[in-house]
């Protein structure tokens, strides 16, 4: 079974974020870049398979700058095997619908990919519909928030798990598929791993490459747009209390007032 686990290289949760005053986006150079989390739990998910059923194959494969082989390293030295790196000054700004026709050109660089691993949605746009319109533009079944993945022959249930609660999904394979926080923790990467991460193949690609349509990436090609943008404002101070003996009824007060009780 061949596994394509779609990866992004995205801003430390940690630091302090940004937009580019000029054009409205994110100003990736101005911060710690890292792993996404959510997606080192789907290349656990897609490692766990690869162990569950033998001669299986994991490929990751990201869409970035190139620095990004950073991210690919992490997943790599993890324990997939090999990856893919779509990488060319003309992605830069690429909205939501761009990225997934792009992500999908991609995976079809790849062959005979059986499944396709993505995380719900990255911490950086938090748009979570990546992995359904990759499936949408290949044509396969979407199988959404799982938190199980079961392989069984030709066919891949999965445990989706919602606010609206738990569902069992299966379609038969090939088919995309996104996780949740819940589904794993994924490993650490041990010494031998990352030695051995140095020595995988990374396959970089351009849009020529990969048969990419300049004209459907790229921000003058987006089909949103940020119109505005300001900071964050600082938290106001807090209501302080003087408990002189109705500090309890003061609260319950200050509570009801905010309609929290």
């Amino acid at each position: 079974m061949n596994i394509v686990v779609l990866v992004k290289q995205v801003p430390d949760t940690y630091s302090e974020r940004k937009l580019n005053p000029s054009d409205g986006v994110l100003d990736r150079d101005a911060t710690d870049a890292v792993l996404d989390e959510i997606n080192e739990r789907a290349v656990e998910a897609a490692l766990v398979l690869k162990e569950a059923n033998d001669g299986s194959e994991v490929t990751v494969l990201t869409m970035g700058p190139d620095r990004a082989t950073d991210a690919i390293r992490k997943a790599l030295s993890m324990g997939a095997d090999k990856a893919v790196h779509l990488s060319d000054e003309a992605l830069a700004g690429t909205d939501a619908v761009g990225t997934a026709k792009a992500l999908a050109k991609a995976i079809g660089t790849v062959d005979g990919v059986d499944l396709v691993i993505a995380g719900n949605e990255a911490s950086d746009g938090r748009g979570g519909a990546i992995a359904a319109m990759v499936a949408d533009v290949l044509g396969l079944p979407a199988l959404t928030h799982a938190r199980e993945i079961t392989v069984d022959g030709s066919a891949v249930t999965v445990k989706r798990e919602t606010d609206e609660g738990i569902t069992m999904l299966s379609a038969e394979l090939p088919a995309v598929i996104s996780v949740g926080e819940k589904i794993n923790e994924p490993r650490y990467p041990s010494f031998k791993g990352i030695m051995a991460a140095k020595k995988k193949p990374v396959a970089t690609l351009s849009l020529a490459d990969a048969g990419i349509d300049a004209s459907e990436v790229g921000l003058a090609n987006a089909l949103s747009a940020v119109t505005s943008a300001s900071p964050k404002p600082p938290k106001s101070a807090g209501e302080k209390i003087e408990d002189e003996g109705d500090g309890g009824a003061k609260i319950a007060a200050f509570l009801v007032s905010q309609k929290l009780i």
